[in-house]
C-alpha cells in the first residue's frame, strides 16, 4: 500500500525486546539479558529508518529477495525464457537487484501484543519487478514464541508464472552487544559437513566440498577467529545443512556463543543451505548510539537456498510453480550457558 510509511514496531514479552521496521521487515534491535541479567542489543543497526532507506549499510537486519545471494552474471533461463536481472554487484545480481525486498515498504497485515507478540508483513512483488517473472505474494511473520525464542515464518506464493524464490534474513549478530567490538573470540558451530566453494566472483562453482580438514570446518564448536586468516577476507560461504538433529520439522543449523556474556543463539531452519558471513566488508559504519562498526563486528547466519541455484542443476531447486508455496522458517533460540 502506497500510503504506508516506514516505521518501527516493537515486540516485547518482558524478557526480550525486538524492534522491526516494515521497511524490508528489518530487525533494527534485539535486546536480551546476559548471565547477570544485564540487557544488551545484539543486532547491528541504526536508531532510525533513514540510514536503512539510504542503504548506509547494505542489508543490515533485512529480509532479502526475491532471490537471496548471487545469481551469476544476472542471468537465468526458465521454461525456455531468458531473464536478465540488474547486475547490482558486478558481475552478478545480488539479493534481488537494485530495489530488492530489503528496501521496499511492506504492509503491516497483523500486529498482536500479549504473551506471544507477533507482527505479520505482506508484500506483493509484481511480474517483471527487478527482472523476475510473475507476480509473487509474500508474507513474513515474526513471533516471540517464548521468553527467549523468536520465530520467523516466510511464505511466498507464485501467482501466474514459475519463478525462483529464496528469501534470507540478513541480520548481523554480535552476542556481546552490537557495540562490543569484533566477534572473533565468539564461537560458532555449524551443522554442515560441506560447503559450496566459490570462484573469484563469489559464485559457487557447482562443487560440494567436505569441510573436514579445512578452515571451513565448524562441525564442532570453534572460535570464529581460529582460522579466519586462512580464508581471505573472512567467511562468506554457503554451508550445506546436512547433519543437524531435527525438532518440529526444523533442523539445527548453527549455534553461536559469546563467552564473555554467556549468551547463546541456536538457529533452527528448514532450508538446504546457510550463508555464514563475517561482516568482511563492514568498515567504519556509524550505527546505534554512535557505535562504530568495523570489519568482523558481527556475523550473519543466512539460511537460504544455495546461491545461484537457478543456474546449477545439481543444487536443490529454488523454483516454485504457479500456485505453489515457498515456506522458510527460522527459529532463533536464545539462552544463557
Amino acid at each position: 500500500m502506497a500510503d504506508q510509511k516506514p516505521q518501527i514496531f516493537e515486540l516485547n514479552n518482558g524478557t526480550m525486546q525486538v524492534k522491526i521496521t516494515n521497511l524490508g521487515c528489518t530487525i533494527t534491535s534485539l535486546s536480551l539479558p546476559d548471565k547477570n541479567g544485564n540487557l544488551a542489543d545484539v543486532v547491528l543497526g541504526f536508531d532510525s529508518v533513514e540510514p536503512y532507506l539510504n542503504r548506509v549499510a547494505p542489508y543490515f537486519g533485512a529480509i532479502v529477495g526475491r532471490v537471496a545471494n548471487r545469481i551469476k552474471d544476472g542471468k537465468f533461463t526458465l521454461n525456455g525464457v531468458d531473464y536478465t536481472l540488474p547486475v547490482n554487484r558486478p558481475p552478478n545480481s545480488l539479493h534481488g537487484g537494485n530495489k530488492g525486498f530489503d528496501i521496499v515498504v511492506w504492509e503491516v497485515a497483523e500486529y498482536k501484543k500479549g504473551e506471544k507478540p507477533s507482527i505479520t508483513f505482506k508484500y506483493h512483488s509484481r511480474d517483471g519487478e527487478e527482472g523476475y517473472p510473475g507476480d509473487l505474494s509474500v508474507t513474513a511473520t515474526y513471533t516471540l514464541t517464548s521468553s527467549m525464542t523468536m520465530r520467523l515464518d516466510m511464505e511466498a506464493v507464485a501467482e501466474n508464472k514459475a519463478t525462483p524464490v529464496s528469501l534470507a534474513q540478513h541480520t548481523y549478530w554480535n552476542l556481546g552487544g552490537h557495540n562490543s567490538g569484533n566477534i572473533l573470540d565468539q564461537s560458532v558451530q555449524i551443522w554442515g559437513s560441506h560447503v559450496t566453494p566459490v570462484d573469484q566472483n563469489i559464485v559457487p562453482t557447482g562443487e560440494i566440498m567436505p569441510v573436514k580438514g579445512t578452515p571451513f570446518d565448524f562441525t564442532t564448536e570453534k572460535k570464529v577467529g581460529a582460522s579466519i586468516h586462512e580464508v581471505g577476507l573472512g567467511y562468506d560461504h554457503n554451508y550445506v545443512l546436512d547433519c543437524g538433529e531435527e525438532k518440529e520439522g526444523l533442523k539445527h543449523a548453527a549455534k553461536f556463543k559469546d563467552p564473555s556474556s554467556s549468551r547463546v543463539l541456536d538457529l533452527w531452519t528448514n532450508t538446504p543451505g546457510m550463508q555464514f558471513y563475517t561482516a568482511n566488508y563492514v568498515n567504519g559504519i556509524v550505527g546505534k548510539g554512535g557505535a562504530v562498526y568495523g570489519k568482523h563486528s558481527g556475523l550473519c547466519l543466512e539460511t537460504q537456498g544455495f546461491p545461484n541455484a537457478v543456474n546449477q542443476p545439481n543444487f536443490p531447486s529454488v523454483v516454485i510453480q504457479p500456485g505453489e508455496k515457498y515456506e522458510h522458517t527460522m527459529l532463533f533460540e536464545f539462552s544463557i550457558e
